[in-house]
This record gives structure tokens, C-alpha cells and sequence, in this order.
């Protein structure tokens, strides 16, 4: 492998060294301020009431009692609450109308002096509804279900070759289902915003992963121009998808400090989050592969139910893999989804790959099973050498690679491939493996760089750092495309009077973010080299954007890789899974800050080994109610779950991606780890469990079960 040529510029010596968080110190004395934190003077506090029906309309609200305690300032209601501008994103048609679409919708908003007082007024709210029936159970053969016309990534349903004859002739098939349940965010900030309103001008300090976004949309919704409104996300504390577009939270404190005439603070309680901030639907995945005795993949299927509000379409995109993945040339995929009385669905990280993957990359270990073929040697085998959805050839695919250096830090080449044989004790013993993708996304994002005369540069983009480093990176790549020392080197992000850019998600931020700038810095240079004298007093200044090459199509699929290696211990009297080892291996393009990119990696494999083993939440079909709606029911991993997790990548050098040649990271890490675990249980027992996650109950029934 070969790296691209750096384009013509500085040599690029601050790219690809571990440099420490810029504002790391800031955050660990407690000197960095997040949403919440902000307190103006004057500044009221807010707290909404959530409908109690799952569907139906609001007959009277009752604010008598809320408005009669001491310190309440106002109660928000669909009656008097600021009318909106029609918005193309429903979610946020809050307090407009007397529709109830869900369980947990907000009916109204109370603001107090205190947040004691605001919750006291909330709770004596009273509503009476006209209920009506409502249906919340997702089915494999629910009578709504339809196939969207587009989801992300492609249609909807899409079909090559003749995959039903070619499934009926292979030798050897799989036909399995997987059920992934419900699942949530759960950042460790919850959604908050301090909103003012100042002389027609609305200040906004959101919890956000792109304030951006929030401010075209507060604009649309208030009718103002962007720039009447400032919206702040300078610290934002995780968001794992659920903070990518604005969330009711925002547009009620800007309605509320309206109201007012005051500054208001507005933070979600954790219980109400699951109903309005988003959850990743839950998937019935079924999977078909047939193969040829030497394990070439001749059909592949993959077919997923999922779920969508009444208020909204959003499709998980869980079949999209499988267009991509491996050798198919008869293939089908197919996403079908019901709209039901559910909260809307939304991302959460690698949306589509996660829960997708889990389901391939579980069906492929069971087709080596039943080939009596190595795990990883299967997968070799059907390694294609352009993408089989598009025929187009991949910019870069090291996944072989990953598979071989993984399963050797690993020490695979020595396990015994027999299911339920190794025990220590009462402990059962297993290894798995599993494959991991993600796509490159890019996206149009301006910036701006200024060279001071003291010999200071200054980088202006409205980059969101939501603990990934993104201030540290991108300080590392204008340093680089300047040729100067990061310490000359000043990064300003979180706020949309910056230049505009493109929210941190998708994986796409360092790679849009860090174009931009990097052609803005570029362009300072040779306006710098260009320049007679002592710079003004003033400075210069540069101003670039990436439109035209991030609308440019390529003729290359560009994926991230990587390979996840497992190692559990089942407990046969308790039933209880414990990962002793975890091992990624990835190839992600040029890894910018190994230091960041570690965390990012390792954050993302606890992540999946959450969503295999402890994550679960489920819709009450009576009350319409999330059943596990804070972190005392549902359940994230802590560091007594996870015990070694190793963090590994491969030199990628890809000329076809960006000036840094680097991928996205924030993902990928999570996408093989449910499959990888789930796979281990199986060797580890002997018997293949389908449904996430991995609880005790489900293990003790399957060792009931007599190996076959």
C-alpha cells in the first residue's frame, strides 16, 4: 500500500501523532461550559408534561392549580403557545395543535423561577384526552406494512441476478431471522438549551451535534433570517445520533423565552428522552445465503422489517450492507416498515450497519458452520474486487487484511473450531469474529483562515465537537497545510455566525471539516507567500468551501473495513455472558491522531458490546410506553463489563477521499461487535441465539437445550 501524495504545500508533520485534547483541561476542571450551564441573568426555567394516551386529541387542559403555585411564571399549551411556521420535520410542531401521536408528545410546557418550582407546576398540570385505540406491536407480517420508495443509501428494495433460483440450486443455504430490539441513545448530557431573546435576536446555547442545522431550522420555524438567531454548541456531551437534527427541546425554549420575556433554561429529564429525542426502530432481519460447496456466496437476501411513526418516515437501513458486503451476484434486499403509534425513530450510531451487520455477519457465521469452514476463510473467500451493487471498483478495501492481522494479534489460527468444548470450570468458553463496514460520507462545509501579524492563525468552522477531538484534529490539520507549529494554530467551532458546516455525524465531520480547512489554509499560504511586508494590521483572511467537491459524484465505492474478534465466558449456572477479550482491526484510511482515534475505536466497540449483551428496551402494547426509559432499566455497559479491548488499524493509504486521506472512525467500531460476541456465544454453547441481547435468561434456556 502506497499513500497518495500529500498535494503541494507544507509537509504534513502534525498528521498522524497523538496529540492531547485541546481543551481537555478545560473539561476536567470543570471550566467548559455545556448547554445547561449557561445561566443569563433573569434567566426562568422550563419543564414539559408529556401526553399520557397513546393517540388521541387533548379535550381541556387544566393550568389552574400549575399557575397557582408559588414562583410559576407560565404554563405553554397548544391554546396559547407562539404560533409556527409549517415545518418540514413534524417533531418539532410542538404545542401547536391538540393531536396526540404518541405516548410522551408534549401538551405543554411550564416555566418557573426555579426547576423545582417548574416541575412542581408540570406535575399539576392537568389534561384530559379523548383517547383512541392505537397500535405500538411491530409484526413480521403487519397488515401496514409497505416497502419506502428511498431510504438512506439507496431504494428500498433493490434485486440483481435471479436470486430465487439461485438460492433453490445452492448446495449449501441459511435461512435465519434476527430481532433486534428497540434501542436507545442515551448520551451522558441530556438534550438542553438556554435560550434569550435579545432585541429581536435570538441567542441559543443547544446541546446539538450541528448548531447549523438547528439554526436554519429555528429560523424557518420563528420566520427570521439565520442571521437573527445564534445558536452556541461548544461543548456537547455525546450525542450518538440523537443530537444530529434539533429536538423538540430547543424550539420550546425559544417559544417559552418568547412567552416570557425572559431567558429560559430547558434540559430533558432522562426519562422523557426516549419519546422524543429518538431511538434507533427495532429490525426483524431475515437473512437467506446460498453457496456452493466451496463456500462462494451465489445468493444473498437480506430482508427487514422495521417501524416508522404516524408523524414522520424514517426507514433503519439495515439491508443496505448486504448490497456491498460480499460476493453475491444473485441478490435481494428489501426494507419494509409500519407506521404505528410510536415515538419516531431516528439515527443512532452507524445506523443502518449496526443492526444490519449483526444480522449478516451472524448468517455468514452460520453458513461456515454448516460448510465446516473457518470463519474468517469464509469470508476471504468472498471478498469481491469491485462493489457488487454498482460494479464500481473500491477506492480501497483492506478487509482481507484486517481478517489476517486480526485473527494473528488474536491468536485465532489456534482455536478449535468445535462448538461447547472449552470450559474452565462452570464456564463455558467461545471465540468469535465478525466483519465490519462503514461508508465515506462527505459533505459541503465553509471555512475560513486568518494569519495574524504576531504570527498567530486563527480557523473558523462551525464544527461540532461532541467528544470526538474535533478541535484537536482540525488544529492538527491546519498546522499541517500552514507548516507551522499547532501551538500558532487557534480553532474556533460551536456556533452558527461561523461559516457553515455540516453536523458531526455520519462519520463525515473530520473528513468535511477538515477539507474545508485545509483548502483554506492552503489558499492563506500561497496568499501569504505571495505578500510583500508586514501582513496589515488587520491580518488576512481566506474564505473557502468544498461544494463543488463534495457534490462531485466518484467513481469509487469508498468504504472504512475492519475485522472484530471476540472472546466470551458463559456462566451455566447463572446464564450470565462476560466478554473477556475484544479486538478490532480496522482500515480507515490515514488515522490522523492515534490518541483520539483510539478512544473513538474502543468507545464504539463497548458501544456494540452493549447492544449484544445488556441494551434493551421494549413498547408497553397497553400504555404505548417505552418500557426501559432511564439507565436504571435500561442497561449500558460499565467498566466491569469490559475488560480488554484492543484498538488496532492498518496503514490505509487511499488517494481517492480528501487531502488528509483519512475516513471516517466514529462508527465503524460498533458495527462488528454485536455479531462478533453473539458468534462466540454460539461456540462458546453450541446453540445459536437470534435475538439481542444476550441475557441470562435467553443463555440459561438455550443450555437446556441438548447439543446436537
Amino acid at each position: 500500500m502506497n499513500h497518495a501524495p500529500f498535494p503541494p504545500g507544507p509537509p504534513p508533520h502534525p498528521l498522524g501523532t497523538p496529540l492531547v485534547r485541546r481543551e481537555g483541561r478545560e473539561k476536567v476542571t470543570g471550566t467548559a461550559r455545556y448547554a445547561a450551564e449557561h445561566t443569563p441573568p433573569g434567566c426562568a426555567h422550563a419543564w414539559p408534561v408529556p401526553a399520557t394516551v397513546a393517540r388521541g386529541r387533548i379535550t381541556a387542559v387544566d393550568t389552574a392549580a400549575a399557575l397557582a403555585l408559588p414562583g410559576v411564571i407560565a404554563v405553554l399549551t397548544h391554546e396559547n403557545a407562539p404560533r409556527l411556521a409549517a415545518t418540514d420535520d413534524p417533531t418539532l410542531a410542538v404545542l401547536q395543535e391538540d393531536r396526540v401521536p404518541h405516548r410522551g408528545w408534549y401538551v405543554a410546557l411550564a416555566v418557573a423561577e426555579t426547576l423545582e418550582a417548574a416541575r412542581d407546576a408540570a406535575e399539576a398540570v392537568r389534561v384530559r384526552y379523548a383517547e383512541e385505540d392505537h397500535d405500538v406491536l411491530l409484526t413480521a407480517d403487519h397488515p401496514r406494512l409497505y416497502v419506502p420508495e428511498e431510504v438512506f443509501g439507496g431504494p428500498g428494495a433493490r434485486e440483481r441476478g435471479d436470486f430465487d433460483a439461485a438460492f433453490a440450486a445452492a448446495p449449501a443455504t441459511v435461512d435465519v431471522t434476527y430481532t433486534v430490539p428497540p434501542l436507545h441513545n442515551h448520551p451522558m448530557e441530556p438534550h438542553a438549551a438556554t435560550a434569550q431573546w435579545a432585541d429581536g435576536h435570538l441567542t441559543v446555547h443547544d446541546s446539538s451535534q450541528g448548531s447549523t442545522r438547528v439554526c436554519e431550522d429555528l429560523a424557518a420555524l420563528f420566520k427570521l433570517g439565520t442571521d437573527e438567531i445564534t445558536v452556541r454548541s461548544e461543548h456537547v456531551g455525546g450525542g450518538f445520533g440523537c443530537k444530529g437534527t434539533p429536538r423538540p427541546h430547543v424550539v420550546l425554549a425559544a417559544m417559552a423565552a418568547r412567552h416570557t420575556g425572559r431567558p429560559v433554561k430547558l434540559a430533558l429529564p432522562r426519562r422523557q428522552m426516549p419519546a422524543v429525542v429518538g431511538h434507533r426502530a427495532p429490525t426483524l432481519q431475515r437473512v437467506r445465503i446460498g453457496a456452493g460447496r466451496d463456500g462462494v456466496i451465489t445468493a444473498l437476501a437480506h430482508e427487514t422489517v422495521s417501524h416508522t411513526s404516524t408523524l414522520t418516515e424514517f426507514v433503519e437501513q439495515a439491508a443496505i450492507p448486504a448490497r456491498m458486503m460480499y460476493t453475491s451476484p444473485h441478490s435481494r434486499t428489501v426494507h419494509r416498515i409500519a407506521a404505528l403509534d410510536v415515538p419516531t425513530p431516528s439515527w443512532m450510531r452507524a445506523p443502518g450497519e449496526a443492526p444490519g451487520m449483526y444480522a449478516l455477519e451472524s448468517a455468514v457465521d452460520e453458513l461456515a458452520a454448516a460448510l465446516d469452514l473457518d470463519p474468517v476463510e469464509l469470508r476471504l473467500r468472498n471478498d469481491p474486487d469491485t462493489e457488487p451493487d454498482s460494479g464500481r471498483p473500491f477506492s480501497s478495501r483492506h478487509l482481507a487484511d484486517c481478517l489476517r492481522a486480526g485473527a494473528e494479534r488474536f491468536g485465532w489460527p489456534a482455536r478449535d473450531p468445535r462448538p461447547g468444548v472449552r470450559r474452565d470450570g462452570d464456564l463455558l468458553l467461545g471465540t468469535g469474529v465478525a466483519a465490519a463496514t462503514y461508508p465515506v460520507l462527505i459533505s459541503a462545509t465553509d471555512a475560513d483562515a486568518h494569519a495574524d501579524p504576531d504570527g498567530g492563525y486563527r480557523i473558523r468552522v462551525n464544527a461540532t465537537d461532541i467528544g470526538t477531538g474535533a478541535r484537536t484534529v482540525l488544529t492538527q490539520v491546519a498546522a499541517a497545510a500552514l507548516g507551522v507549529p499547532e501551538d500558532r494554530v487557534r480553532v474556533d467551532i460551536g456556533s452558527s455566525d461561523l461559516p457553515s458546516a455540516v453536523l458531526a455525524g455520519g462519520s463525515a465531520g473530520t473528513a468535511s471539516w477538515g477539507w474545508a480547512v485545509h483548502k483554506a489554509c492552503t489558499a492563506l499560504r500561497a496568499r501569504l507567500r505571495d505578500h510583500d511586508g508586514p501582513l496589515p494590521a488587520g491580518g488576512i483572511t481566506v474564505a473557502e468551501d468544498t461544494r463543488r467537491e463534495a457534490e462531485e459524484p466518484s467513481p469509487y465505492a469508498r468504504h472504512s473495513f475492519g475485522a472484530v474478534f471476540a472472546e466470551v465466558q458463559v456462566d451455566t449456572r447463572t446464564g450470565e455472558v462476560r466478554v473477556r477479550r475484544l479486538l478490532g482491526q480496522y482500515a480507515a484510511g490515514r488515522i490522523l491522531n492515534p490518541r483520539t482515534a483510539r478512544s473513538q475505536f474502543v468507545g464504539g466497540m463497548t458501544m456494540g458490546l452493549g447492544m449484544a449483551l445488556t441494551e434493551d428496551s421494549a413498547l408497553d402494547p397497553v400504555f404505548g410506553d417505552f418500557t426501559a426509559r432511564d439507565l436504571a432499566a435500561y442497561h449500558v455497559p460499565t467498566c466491569a463489563d469490559v475488560r480488554a479491548v484492543e484498538a488496532h488499524w492498518l496503514d490505509e493509504e487511499d488517494p481517492h477521499l480528501n487531502p488528509m486521506g483519512s475516513k471516517g472512525i466514529g462508527e465503524i467500531g460498533i458495527v462488528g461487535t454485536p455479531a462478533a460476541i453473539g458468534n462466540a456465544v454460539w461456540h462458546a454453547i453450541g446453540v445459536r441465539l437470534r435475538e439481542l441481547p444476550l441475557t441470562p435468561d435467553k443463555v440459561l434456556a438455550a443450555l437446556a437445550v441438548p447439543l446436537t
